[in-house]
């Protein structure tokens, strides 16, 4: 896969945000491009301008950790920028493999347990493509929105950036809906730089790039997120308003597989955990329904090795 254009983009969009007095550099009213100049990042760096300007165009494959480090100290990356330079370099790297689809890797019955324990916090398993593949009870109730979307019913499986960017409706639910729009568009742009051969990921960034306006908008910007935490505010059509933490932790799966364990909770003593509790009752099974009960949670069961949660 050739990168040269997201390193060219993602470096120059670092180098636009600095001014040359935030890094102890002279500055004067003649300058033509914002922010740093290509040979004073190399300065700072510790590298020749031609090297940098090269570096710049997107030839990374072959680049030192210790170079990598310097340029990522230049440029003020925070620990996830640094993460994707790193991964954009890993991606640069000479190799035959062409985009596949992903081998899905199904949970573990134990995590099914987990997640249907879980009865005070909205609980769910997403992949990297955020793609939700297990949800407990609550979870369900709570994007009831999005797992009716027909961006939901259409293709299987509920995704958070298809629904956000493709249903008008997500605009009504989301209360911020630029913010969750930008740390959207940030975690897929990490992943893919994280795995840049995974072609449903291809597939569904170009889908989102195709039909929506904003996701291109904000896929230029070159935004990176990979750690996945904070409040969320959302519009309930059955409980009303809800301000809930979230917080997110990767469970352990085999290779590179992702499978990322959001809880999302109400603080305690406040409206919101009292609407978040009667959400939790709306959505409890009955005590008297059977395990193929429609009423029951759609929360997924234990299922067979070798197959995948809907």
């Amino acid at each position: 896969m050739d990168n040269r254009a997201s390193i060219k983009d993602f470096l120059a969009s670092r180098r636009a945000r600095l001014s040359p007095t935030e890094v102890g550099l002279p500055t004067s009213a003649r300058r033509r491009v914002p922010g740093l100049r290509r040979e004073e990042v190399a300065v700072l760096a510790g590298v020749s301008t031609e090297w940098y300007t090269r570096l710049e165009k997107g030839h990374i494959a072959g680049v030192s950790e210790d170079v990598l480090d310097a340029v990522a100290h230049a440029l003020r990356l925070d620990d996830e920028e640094r993460t994707y330079l790193f991964d954009l370099a890993r991606a640069a790297r000479p190799t035959r493999s062409i985009p596949t689809r992903r081998r899905e890797v199904a949970l573990g019955p134990p995590v099914h347990w987990m997640l249907d324990s879980i009865t005070l916090s909205a609980a769910f398993v997403r992949d990297g493509r955020l793609d939700v593949i297990a949800t407990n009870p609550l979870a369900r109730a709570l994007h009831a929105p999005m797992f009716a979307s027909p961006t939901t019913t259409g293709h299987g499986r509920a995704n958070f950036a298809r629904y956000h960017f493709l249903d008008p409706d997500s605009r009504g639910f989301f209360i911020d809906w630029d913010d969750g729009a930008s740390a959207t568009v940030a975690l897929l742009r990490a992943e893919a730089a994280r795995e840049p051969h995974d072609r449903a990921l291809r597939e569904l960034i170009g889908e989102l790039s195709t039909l929506s306006e904003e996701f291109r908008a904000l896929w230029a910007a070159h935004n990176v997120r990979i750690r996945h935490e904070g409040t969320k505010r959302l519009q309930h059509p059955d409980v009303g308003a809800l301000e809930l933490t979230y917080q997110s932790a990767n469970l352990p799966a085999p290779g590179r597989t992702v499978h990322d364990l959001s809880l999302y909770t109400a603080e305690p003593g406040t409206e919101h955990e009292e609407r978040l509790k009667l959400l939790a009752s709306l959505a409890a099974p009955s005590p008297h329904s059977r395990p193929d009960d429609p009423a029951r949670s759609r929360a997924p069961r234990p299922r067979p090795r070798g197959t995948t949660a809907p």
